[in-house]
């Protein structure tokens, strides 16, 4: 699967289906971005502890249990996927599906913009299960499926166990890779937001950015889910 695209020299002109391999990947990177500037993912629990310990140090420090978390969330939603992604001949069926699923849940954000009460009970200190419960809670992984997906459109299996065992390996390997790049991409992203937060923005910012961006957030998932539907119907 890589090596469609970082395998090709640069002289190489690309064909349409390694942009769309390129794209996807690059659709990974940016989501993860777009992680990391919402404070929702945590990066002002990261700027707290900085300030309580008034050291910059403990500001990446704590960023480490929320990548933890935050990987983790990711890699719970991909792996039943990277599974049924072995049926080839359901595989338009469940991309369709995700795509609804992400669609629905952007939709239900917008109109129940609550937060769960059960982040309410996670004391700060916790930072990993907070990051893995919030991702969880926002439709993080959800938002990355369709990508996932995406990446993953093998071509017919051939009869045997054999084949099917190296398809599942691959598509659980995959969806390592999609929740690891993502979440370093998530991680700097937000670090430099908590950087910025606690050198210069300072706290009236978080409080503004934290409530500003659920809207946009539900609007995204909504936005994701719509687009990859539009794609997997229209090809």
């Amino acid at each position: 699967m890589l090596d469609r695209f970082f395998l090709l020299p640069i002289n190489v002109e690309m064909a349409d289906g390694d942009w769309t391999v390129l794209g996807l990947w690059l659709a990974v990177g940016l989501s993860g971005v777009y992680h990391g500037i919402n404070p929702s993912m945590g990066w002002p629990l990261a700027v707290s502890a900085a300030l309580m310990d008034r050291k910059t140090n403990s500001l990446a420090l704590a960023f480490l249990p929320l990548a933890i978390g935050h990987f983790l969330a990711m890699l719970i939603v991909l792996l039943p996927f990277a599974l049924i992604v072995t049926f080839v001949e359901w595989q338009y069926q469940f991309r369709v599906a995700a795509s609804l699923v992400v669609l629905g849940f952007g939709i239900l954000r917008l109109v129940d913009q609550r937060h769960p009460r059960v982040l309410a009970r996670i004391p700060p200190t916790q930072l990993g299960l907070w990051s893995f419960i919030v991702a969880l809670a926002h439709g993080a992984g959800l938002m990355i499926v369709p990508i996932f997906l995406g990446l993953c459109t093998s071509e017919a299996v051939p009869p045997g166990h054999d084949a099917a065992r190296r398809l599942v390996a691959t598509d659980v390997g995959l969806s390592g890779l999609v929740a690891a790049i993502h979440t370093v991409a998530m991680v700097l992203t937000g670090m430099l937001m908590a950087w910025l937060a606690y050198r210069y923005l300072g706290l009236r910012f978080i409080a503004r950015s934290w409530f500003n961006l659920d809207v946009v957030w539900a609007s995204s998932l909504v936005a994701v889910g719509a687009i990859s539907l539009i794609f997997v119907l229209y090809g």
